[in-house]
Order: C-alpha cells, then structure tokens, then sequence
C-alpha cells in the first residue's frame, strides 16, 4: 500500500501574524482609512493605536479559537429572543 504525506499547508486555518486573515486586513484597512484620511500628526497615532490594539484583540482571539470570528458573527445573527409559540403552520 502506498502512502502520501499530507501537506500542512492544505488543513491549517488561514491566518496572518496569528489573526483571522479576513479580521487581520480589515483592521489594517481601517487605520489605513483613518491614518491617511486625516493626514495630520494625530491621526497618524490613532492609526496606529486602532492597528496595534486590533491586531492584539485579533490574535488573542486567533489563539484561543481559530474559527473565532465566524462563530461570534453567527452569534451576532441569532436572535435575542424565541417566542414560546407553535409556527403558523401547526394544527
């Protein structure tokens, strides 16, 4: 029987610098927004703390789940209450 290796690169989560790769570029596109839409001094630094503290948040939640952003966006659809009722159609 033959064997063949299987490649890490097919079953790891897709992440860049330890954070969601869709989460880790829309951080960076905000401060990116924010940075460069303000062009002064100030805006520089609070481009730059929205990227370093987003990044941090991003990769703790990266570690401790890797799917943790899809299962918090589902979250965020369910409802917040289910009426004890029957559907329209029961009899």
């Amino acid at each position: 029987m033959r064997t063949l290796p299987v490649r890490r690169s097919l079953h790891r989560h897709n992440h860049i610098m330890g954070a969601e790769r869709e989460l880790a570029l829309s951080i960076g596109l905000l401060a990116f927004v924010v940075g460069f839409g303000g062009m002064t001094w100030v805006a520089g630094v609070t481009a730059v703390l929205i990227y370093g503290g987003g990044m941090l948040v991003a990769r703790r939640m990266g570690k401790a789940d890797p799917l943790m952003v899809r299962v918090w966006m589902r979250h965020l659809k369910q409802q917040l209450y289910y009426p004890a009722k029957s559907g329209i159609w029961r009899t």
